[in-house]
């Protein structure tokens, strides 16, 4: 009886998102996944079903483990203002590294619903872990106190977005500094 190669699931996705945030989810050919997974057909079906599947699978690690890191650079700092900073200083630092989340709404944009369901779910989590850092550095008098932190929010995470599509379009360490600074001055 034939014995099926042992993997660990954890290291196997992360090796798709390494694939699909490079060549997206039409450019990432199934030998290409398996040669990086270095897993056989056979298991890669067995274990995650089809391509479809595994994506699913990339794309939901990889946005709960960008969502945490971003909450994390919140808390930096010993004032508020510092973990925005910090955040969007980690955005700039790993801009050079395709984003799959952008990548997965340049690729789809909202045709399908497994995929806005998983980017809905952690654009909530970043969308509240930015509010509340926002509200506290309003407090802190550091940010002004007369707009709303939730569209502050939503102006961080396009500037998120902003920044990491500028870095896949070319744009070197200078400009996206440039960019992440001038998204702290636009909250002032």
């Amino acid at each position: 009886m034939a014995r099926h190669k042992e993997f660990d699931r954890h290291m196997a996705i992360d090796a798709a998102i390494a694939v699909f945030r490079e060549h997206g989810y039409e450019g990432a050919s199934t030998g290409m996944l398996m040669d990086r997974m270095g897993i056989g057909r056979q298991s890669l079906y067995d274990t995650f079903g089809d391509k479809w599947q595994l994506y699913q699978a990339a794309l939901q690690r990889y946005s709960v483990g960008e969502t945490s890191a971003h909450a994390t650079a919140l808390k930096q700092g010993p004032r508020a203002v510092d973990g925005i900073r910090a955040m969007l200083a980690r955005v700039v630092e790993r801009a050079m590294e395709p984003c799959l989340g952008v990548s997965a709404i340049c690729e789809f944009g909202r045709s399908k619903p497994e995929l806005s369901q998983i980017q809905d779910a952690c654009a909530r989590g970043l969308r509240t872990n930015i509010s509340k850092a926002v509200r506290e550095a309003q407090v802190q008098g550091s940010l002004a106190g007369d707009s709303d932190p939730g569209e502050i929010a939503d102006f961080l995470v396009a500037c998120i977005a902003g920044i990491r599509i500028a870095a896949r379009g070319g744009a070197g360490r200078k400009a996206l500094n440039s960019l992440a600074r001038h998204a702290m001055l636009a909250l002032r």
